[in-house]
């Protein structure tokens, strides 16, 4: 199928920006090309439909994706560089020398980096006093219940990178971002134990599935 200038994706792209593309689409530019039988297009709805969307369908590992009739080593590879380069952006948005005046950001960052586990993580952003970030570390691993958090170990790592202040996130795969009682219990902890070496705790973030949670929007904080 012939299909109009203006309906193909990369000079959709250049006409109207990347954010007029659907989710088939920007697959479809990543994929390149199609098969014989099937359009790059529909190639790529096939796929985002088979894996329920493009979260499910960047998550999957080498050998299952390739398996699909059509994808070989070099989409797989151009769709893991995709995510990837996705991921960095936000980061270097993080760390480029300004203060964290972008809340969208660092929720867009914390939600790349955690909600694709299917186990529970807790993470930090450990900033300067200016509110830039030093480093982001995934510190305790769980298991779909829950993560144990120490907060000794949390003052060990705020300590090695002179931290002044931090920001905890962790994932619930659930994909429901409502705070238990034990996530409010163990904020409350570190904040505490992180006051005694005046290091702030700015905010903790729960990540779902659809949104993120914020203590310091809630008031928690």
């Amino acid at each position: 199928m012939s299909w109009p200038v203006s309906e193909r994706p990369r000079e959709k792209l250049i006409a109207n920006g990347a954010g007029s593309l659907s989710d088939v689409e920007l697959i479809a530019i990543f994929l390149r090309t199609g098969t014989r039988s099937k359009s790059v297009l529909a190639m790529a709805d096939d796929l985002i439909q088979q894996w329920g969307g493009i979260r499910g369908l960047l998550d999957t590992d080498y050998k299952t994706l390739t398996s699909c009739h059509g994808v070989g080593l070099a989409k797989y590879v151009q769709l893991q560089a995709a995510l990837e380069l996705g991921e960095r952006y936000l980061y270097a948005s993080l760390d480029r020398g300004d203060g964290l005046l972008d809340p969208g950001t660092t929720r867009s960052f914390l939600k790349s980096k955690l909600r694709g586990y299917d186990r529970e993580v807790f993470a930090c952003l450990f900033l300067d006093n200016q509110h830039r970030v030093i480093s982001y570390e995934e510190l305790f691993f769980g298991t779909i219940d829950g993560a144990s958090v120490h907060p000794r170990e949390v003052l060990k790592r705020v300590l090695h990178h002179n931290a002044a202040a931090v920001i905890f996130a962790h994932n619930h795969p659930s994909g429901v971002a409502e705070p238990s009682q034990a996530d409010r219990r163990i904020t409350d902890r570190l904040k505490s134990a992180l006051s005694l070496v005046d290091v702030r705790v700015l905010d903790h973030m729960i990540i779902g599935d659809a949104e993120v949670m914020s203590f310091a929007e809630a008031g928690f904080i």
